[in-house]
């Protein structure tokens, strides 16, 4: 690992697996490509605890350096690769996500440092998982730029999207979430969240509980999560991370019913110990009530033959093969008789799924095709000034 730093300078679900000819375009044996992968400037990379961006950074990062490329990552201090590093700033701010005055800055360096690398060796793409900044920006530099869309389409969203999202490659993460785009918005793939596989056992036996996990919020549904759990009577943990502005709807929604027997919360978890609570829960539940993008918590469980109970709320809808890995519901009382129900659903028939899918083996390749899709793209920089 070389690290620099800025001183030093099946049905609609199928839709989500790369058509067959994307893949069919990347198996030929073409040139490796200079890729800079721009992360977010807030969160080491990978995450330690909370971190859906940082993680699928990471793991796309690591399978593409894998697989030849060379790839330069722009990322937060404290970040480990096997590709080479870059820190921008001084510090991780990971309690001033998306703050604009640090977005800028780490967008910023990391164009001139692109430019500037255009003499001897130019990148072939830059990828932009940053937020906003670097697409507003993208016909500022000659390099072309795919960005992922990581994020919902709110109103403001919208019309950001409007004015700039003809200036990079747009990847889309759902059908779902693509489906909530301003009419004209044109995306040049639907590429599934990855998944490093090989990082998530399967495990067949479960114990006896249920697992809630996420934001502490009212969207992402964990006082309907106990609601559920306590109708069917079976334990349930809660984990995940209380973030600022959260406090007040833990304190009057979660925390009357946490006895540390029928309701646990055990706050933010990684690493080791968050592989397991997936691995032995008896299902994930994702009462969710907002058009969410994707849902990598999905992913992870079902990586681990845990079946999910989602909502039929955005990408649950696609990620949730109803009756097959879990089951998908309209409410709390129906999510409580799905419970009953776990017994028709096979932990392989989950992780298969999985692999099809979002397995950073079928997302990576998906990735270089729109990579090189783009390279064939007019640079927006040239053509407005032309």
């Amino acid at each position: 690992m070389t690290v620099l730093t800025a001183r030093s300078r099946r049905r609609s679900l199928d839709r989500l697996r790369p058509p067959e000819a994307i893949t069919a375009r990347a198996a030929p044996k073409l040139r490796p490509l200079k890729i800079a992968m721009l992360a977010p400037p807030w969160i080491p990379v990978p995450a330690l605890g909370y971190g859906g961006v940082e993680s699928v950074v990471s793991d796309l990062t690591e399978a593409l350096v894998t697989r030849g490329h060379d790839v330069t990552m722009f990322c937060a201090p404290g970040s480990r690769s096997a590709a080479r590093i870059i820190t921008l700033l001084d510090a991780a701010h990971p309690d001033e996500i998306e703050r604009s005055l640090y977005e800028s800055d780490h967008v910023a360096r990391a164009f001139a440092f692109i430019d500037e690398a255009r003499a001897d060796e130019p990148f072939d793409v830059i990828h932009d998982h940053c937020g906003f900044t670097a697409l507003a920006m993208a016909d500022r530099i000659d390099t072309p730029v795919v960005h992922t869309l990581h994020g919902s389409f709110t109103a403001s969203t919208s019309e950001f999207y409007e004015h700039h999202g003809h200036k990079a490659a747009l990847v889309g993460i759902s059908q779902a979430q693509l489906g909530t785009a301003p009419d004209g918005l044109e995306s040049a793939a639907v590429i599934a969240n990855p998944i490093d596989m090989t990082a998530w056992p399967l495990q067949r036996e479960k114990a006896d509980y249920l697992l809630w996990i996420g934001r502490m919020t009212e969207e992402k549904g964990p006082h309907r999560a106990i609601e559920a759990a306590r109708a069917a009577n079976v334990p349930l943990i809660l984990a995940g991370v209380i973030q600022p502005g959260q406090q007040a709807f833990y304190d009057r929604e979660i925390a009357p019913h946490v006895d540390g027997q029928k309701v646990r919360f055990v706050g933010e978890v990684g690493g080791s110990a968050k592989r397991s609570l997936f691995a032995n829960a008896r299902a994930l539940l994702m009462p969710i009530r907002w058009e969410e993008p994707f849902g990598m918590v999905m992913v992870e469980a079902l990586a681990c033959g845990t079946p999910v109970i989602a909502f039929r709320e955005g990408a649950a809808r696609e990620l949730v093969v109803d009756g097959e890995t879990g089951f998908l519901v309209d409410d709390e009382a129906e999510m409580a008789a799905a419970i009953g129900r776990l017994h028709m659903i096979g932990p392989a028939a989950c992780r298969t799924w999985v692999a099809e899918h979002c397995d950073i083996s079928v997302v990576a390749p998906a990735y270089e095709h729109a990579y090189r899709e783009a390279l064939n793209r007019v640079p927006i920089g040239v053509a407005a000034y032309a």
